[in-house]
């Protein structure tokens, strides 16, 4: 390894676990707005400081529902950081090409995915409550990374493979 490959390893446990924290703030932070957007008089308006219920009606409904989308995407970003952190660590002791990592790999490619789709569903929401017939929600990037994922894992399902076969020739 680079020197600096082996100092952005030694750091990728550390930002890992401050996200995985950041994330359930986060999670907190917009669940609670959640319960407190049913318990305030006059929501969204109030919050808000302005009235755009009378020019969008279903933008209440709207902003739940987004923040409802935030709760689950959330979640899923912690299912991928906790899958990230258990491949950094098998990085760390020398491991890293084993059939576990091949399937984490996978199930962060699906949760990109997942992440994907929800990034879609906001743009849809957002154009039925206030942009009527306006979604812009594709971006090539994130599907390339997915694509890269998936590669990436069968590299590593192959490298696996390999250790194995070799260590049972020696």
């Amino acid at each position: 390894m680079t020197p600096a490959s082996t100092q952005a390893l030694g750091l990728a446990r550390p930002v890992i676990q401050g996200l995985i924290i950041l994330n359930g703030l986060y999670t907190l932070v917009i669940s609670g707005l959640l319960v407190w957007s049913f318990f305030i008089d006059g929501w969204p308006e109030r919050p808000l400081g302005f009235d755009m219920v009378n020019a969008h009606p279903l933008l209440g409904q709207g902003l739940r529902a987004i923040v409802m989308i935030g709760i689950a995407g959330a979640l899923i970003v912690h299912f991928v950081l906790r899958h990230l952190r258990a491949i950094v660590d098998t990085v760390r002791v020398g491991d890293p090409f084993n059939l576990e990592n091949a399937r984490r790999l996978d199930r962060i490619a699906w949760g990109v995915v997942a992440l994907e789709l929800l990034r879609v569903a906001v743009a849809a929401i957002a154009a039925v409550v206030w942009e009527a017939g306006r979604i812009e929600a594709f971006s090539f990037a994130p599907w390339l990374a997915v694509l890269l994922l998936f590669v990436l894992s069968g590299v590593f399902a192959q490298g696996a493979r390999m250790r194995e076969d070799l260590e049972g020739t020696v």
